[in-house]
């Protein structure tokens, strides 16, 4: 029979009483008190959690590193991939650029002047393509030149429709679902609808066989990010009121790995040559810097659905017709119109120059923004500034304009700039009186521009009044 030390029993973890063991010392009150036992067994549970606490906060560094090393791996790797892609492109268009000056060097040597035409258009429809590549760029990294207007959807969508269904072809059938009292947005609808039609592009390329698309639009309200309803896609969003433009596909879809690298630059599952991976990169780039954001939702074998969000605007519309040019004719020549020029680099400057006179403009020229100033500040009357943003020695092109304009309040400005233009001229919030123009552009542009901002009640001269077929080619 097993015998059961009770609390009285003599040598009993629990007696106060019992007499001290051979060779120990007399018990203290705190050894043999009635809470010894829970005490040393607090001290051990407590020993047990301090170790287990410091290997999860040792676990927890650990963890925190290896996610640092995978980023950066990430990150490395999307370096690797951006440059490369830019390479590649880069090379292969300054090598159409060198081949046909090459080519015109040695005809013209020949006297074969006749061959010139078709190396002029080689050279300048490479041009065209770095310009997209740079745009593309600067809108991926949410630094592109924009100009936000009152915008509606149902009315973008409805008047890209004719495009829409030429890019998707008669195998693939267009349907529009659009809220009839979808808010405003303000955005560059330029780039929106080139956005709408390269995510309409792409849902083409997702359907060889054939299939539907749908483009919706409607209001939407984001909860805040904190609350279990919020969207995990979407926290990148501030809570509030949106509309939303969603394209829908029943392609084949894309599994999770591509998802979550869809918007990285040069990243593209289709076959080399078929794409340059620019587009949702550029997408999503345009978006964000619109205070936006681009939603993916795709399954294998069912479809994809990407859904831009962008804020609703509560102002008024802007006319859509008003932003349309009117193709006037204007006469050649702009007799006692005075135009300063200022631009740092003499090749450019020297180009638009030249071109300005032979429209009949006075054209002044300065270096930089401080020279530039000093004619400004004199007596002599300019009707228009053209500057360049990125101006040197501590003067840029903005600065030289709200300097200008506290002694001509009434100054017309058109900035002019290889830079990134948002930071320079303040994202598109300019004073009225002020645009701005991205370099590398035609020269067709610039003075159709000029015209417009020295002319504002005439219109523009058209194209083929003044330059005939042959364009001039883009400024670099």
């Amino acid at each position: 029979m097993s015998h059961v030390r009770t609390s009285d029993s003599p040598g009993s973890p629990l007696s106060p009483a019992g007499p001290p063991r051979p060779n120990e010392g007399p018990r203290s009150d705190k050894d043999t008190g009635p809470n010894a036992a829970l005490d040393r067994l607090v001290a051990a549970r407590t020993s047990v959690l301090t170790k287990a606490n410091a290997q999860l906060q040792a676990d927890a560094v650990e963890h925190e590193r290896v996610e640092g090393v995978e980023r950066l791996s990430q990150k490395t790797e999307a370096v690797d991939q951006l440059t490369g892609g830019l390479a590649h492109d880069f090379n292969n268009l300054l090598q159409a650029f060198s081949g046909s000056l090459d080519l015109m060097s040695a005809r013209i040597g020949e006297g074969r002047i006749g061959d010139l035409e078709r190396y002029i258009t080689i050279a300048r429809t490479a041009s065209t393509r770095v310009t997209s590549l740079i745009h593309s760029l600067l809108a991926y990294s949410r630094r592109q030149t924009l100009d936000p207007r009152a915008t509606n959807l149902n009315r973008l969508v409805r008047g890209m429709e004719a495009a829409m269904r030429s890019t998707l072809g008669p195998g693939i059938h267009l349907k529009t679902t659009l809220d009839p009292g979808v808010s405003s947005t303000l955005c560059d609808a330029q780039q929106l609808g080139s956005a709408l039609l390269k995510l309409v592009a792409n849902a083409r390329d997702a359907m060889p066989d054939g299939g539907s698309v749908v483009i919706e639009t409607a209001n939407d309200t984001l909860p805040d990010r904190r609350t279990p309803a919020a969207d995990v896609s979407l926290r990148e969003l501030r809570p509030g009121d949106y509309v939303t433009l969603s394209v829908t596909d029943t392609g084949t879809g894309m599994p999770a790995g591509v998802v979550c690298r869809a918007f990285d630059p040069f990243f593209t599952t289709k076959p080399m040559g078929a794409g340059d991976g620019l587009g949702l990169s550029m997408i999503y780039g345009f978006i964000r810097q619109s205070n936006g954001h681009v939603q993916i939702q795709s399954q294998e074998g069912v479809g994809t659905c990407v859904t831009i969000f962008l804020p609703r605007h509560a102002g008024l519309e802007a006319d859509p017709e008003a932003a349309v040019s009117a193709a006037i004719a204007l006469p050649v020549q702009q007799a006692g119109r005075v135009v300063l020029v200022v631009e740092d680099e003499p090749f450019i400057r020297s180009i638009l120059v030249e071109v300005l006179s032979e429209l009949g403009y006075t054209v002044l020229e300065a270096v930089d923004g401080r020279s530039g100033l000093t004619i400004l500040n004199s007596a002599v009357a300019v009707d228009l500034l053209i500057a360049d943003v990125g101006l040197p020695d501590g003067m840029n092109g903005r600065q030289l304009a709200d300097a200008a304009r506290e002694r001509r309040p009434e100054l017309k400005v058109l900035f002019i700039t290889g830079y990134i233009a948002s930071d320079a001229v303040g994202n598109g919030d300019m004073a009225k009186g002020m645009e701005v123009m991205m370099k590398p552009f035609r020269l067709d542009e610039l003075t159709a521009k000029v015209r417009m901002m020295t002319n504002p009640r005439t219109g523009v001269l058209s194209h083929a009044d003044r330059w005939g077929k042959a364009a001039p080619a883009e400024l670099c």
